[in-house]
């Protein structure tokens, strides 16, 4: 695939904003950074970012179209996308896995019953590389994931050049992946979940995707570099 905690709960839900005059709602809705869960009608969005990103690197795309619409329509609580005044700009889609390694049925299979999440694809918009999108966008779906009390770590299958992004985020190689797409191999690497009894405390944790969701991007988020 191509390419600390705070005190709070990473993600709450919306609560019901009081009744405000029209001029001011419409202003609040288009927020100018915000993270939310995908869906399908955000496919082309993601999929455009992701096959510039990817072909003219490795010439393969780890999802293709029908795939990343399978994907949200199954979990997409399991996928993650930044928008800059509306536009996709970063994403990140994953599904759940119930084996130890990954086979080639992981490419394409969802395990509701897994403990395992499948990172599948992290991907940037060209325009917006080199602004340390990426790493901050992982960092915060790796906190999301310490929210679901059933997910218990995070896998990917990566080409070896990106091997060191990933460890930046906390990573571990497992070794090399049984999977191999075309003339590519690929390294696979694990990332321990952990920290779900105080998000299982927490009676504001996120409830992901039942309630319209959006997380505001702080300052700090923005000074993280690549």
């Amino acid at each position: 695939m191509m390419s600390v905690v705070g005190a709070q709960p990473f993600i709450k839900p919306m609560q019901p904003s009081p009744s405000v005059s029209p001029g001011i709602q419409r202003r609040h809705t288009l927020p100018a950074s915000e993270v939310r869960p995908l869906n399908t009608q955000d496919a082309i969005s993601v999929f455009e970012i992701e096959r510039e990103a990817f072909i003219s690197v490795s010439g393969e795309c780890p999802l293709h179209l029908d795939e990343v619409r399978h994907f949200l329509t199954l979990c997409p609580e399991y996928s993650m996308g930044w928008f800059e005044e509306g536009r996709l700009v970063a994403f990140i889609i994953g599904s759940l896995w119930d084996q130890d390694r990954l086979t080639t049925e992981a490419l394409t299979l969802h395990k509701p019953r897994g403990s395992t999440l499948h990172l599948h694809v992290l991907a940037v918009h060209r325009t917006f590389r080199q602004q340390g999108k990426g790493p901050i966008l992982m960092w915060r779906y790796l906190q999301y994931l310490r929210c679901l009390p059933n997910v218990r770590r995070a896998v990917l299958m990566c080409e070896d050049f990106l091997v060191p992004f990933y460890r930046k985020s906390g990573f571990k190689v497992l070794g090399r992946c049984a999977i191999t797409v075309a003339n590519l191999t690929f390294t696979e690497m694990f990332y321990p979940i952990s920290g779900h009894a105080y998000m299982r405390r927490n009676s504001e944790a996120i409830r992901f995707p039942e309630h319209p969701l959006t997380l505001p991007l702080t300052k700090t988020d923005e000074h993280v570099d690549v």
